[in-house]
């Protein structure tokens, strides 16, 4: 059996990555310090707590779990936190990422699916963006997520790793069997929080952006599935394995859905009515971010099959009602 070592395993994406490789036959522990994760969500194998910030400890921890393939997915993901506070973003996930590629190479792990953001990209000259679209980010955010890149692929040309890095456009959505979705303290994601305000009264969803040049004056971005994202993982696990150097995916619909867009989604499957305001854009923010993914569907032989926007939001809305409650 096949090993697959998942740092930020307690996250939202990384719950949803440790049950797709769970499910594909692999065997799967978890890394994870708990800080923006839950205990709760590392459901398909054991949890190590720690951070990897930690690097001693990381690379004992790749050493003796000795995994086939690493996945990394420990990073703080706030752009407005990132505007306020550069420091810890530089710190968490830019130290992070070296202790961690340092610990891989000390095993001799050449095997590593990043996780990475369409913020790399900054403000899209072209859209929909393909993977040789400028890297010019505009947040902190992007930047450091672009220096861990550029960090994976130097490692890869001096020390032999195989890696893969998947730019996801924005993550949504829930697991379709209510095991894990999405949760994060404090919320600052648009489905969580366009949810809460239509099924809570005097909940208030705030639409940071009504000014932007888009058709509806609000901020348009590609939803793609969480489960669909996890799915990539698999697929780019088996690629990185089997494929040396470095390699870089888009993961995303090709559609863009403006915010007002969500908020009638939403709408449309909780019927409830999303209570909300505009208020000033935020710093760090593009106007509009949609992928092109043929790459991925190309090379990985994914696609993304969930991430109606509609179906992305019925399944936040179940996890709401059913699947977080029933946790709580």
């Amino acid at each position: 059996m096949t090993t697959a070592l998942i740092v930020g395993g307690a996250g939202y994406i990384g719950a949803h990555c440790c049950k797709a490789f769970a499910r594909s036959g692999w065997k799967v522990v978890a890394f994870d310090d708990l800080s923006r994760g839950w205990r709760d969500a590392v459901r398909w194998g054991p949890l190590v707590e720690g951070s990897l910030l930690q690097s001693e400890l990381i690379a004992s921890v790749v050493r003796d779990v000795a995994p086939d393939l690493v996945i990394h997915l420990a990073a703080f993901a706030y752009v407005g936190e990132s505007v306020a506070s550069p420091d810890i973003y530089y710190h968490n996930n830019c130290v992070g990422t070296l202790n961690l590629l340092e610990a891989m190479r000390a095993a001799e792990t050449r095997s590593l699916v990043f996780s990475s953001s369409c913020a790399v990209y900054g403000d899209p000259i072209a859209v929909p963006i393909t993977e040789n679209h400028r890297r010019l980010p505009i947040s902190p955010y992007g930047r450091s997520k672009l220096i861990a890149e550029m960090m994976i692929e130097d490692f890869c040309k001096a020390y032999a790793l195989r890696a893969v890095s998947l730019r996801y456009f924005n993550a949504a959505g829930a697991d379709p069997d209510l095991e894990i979705g999405e949760k994060h303290e404090p919320e600052t994601h648009i489905l969580p929080l366009a949810i809460e305000a239509a099924l809570t009264p005097g909940a208030e969803f705030v639409v940071l952006g009504s000014d932007f040049e888009t058709p509806d004056g609000t901020a348009i971005r590609d939803y793609v599935h969480v489960s669909d994202l996890a799915l990539a993982h698999v697929a780019a696990a088996k690629f990185a394995r089997a494929n040396s150097d470095y390699h870089a995916f888009n993961l995303g619909t090709g559609k863009g859905t403006s915010v007002l867009e969500v908020i009638r989604a939403v709408e449309r499957v909780s019927g409830g009515v999303v209570n909300h305001r505009m208020a000033p854009r935020r710093a760090g923010d593009p106007r509009e971010l949609v992928a092109c993914s043929a790459h991925a569907q190309q090379v990985l032989g994914w696609e993304a099959a969930l991430s109606d926007i509609d179906e992305i939001a019925r399944s936040a809305v179940r996890w709401r009602l059913h699947g977080q409650s029933s946790r709580a």
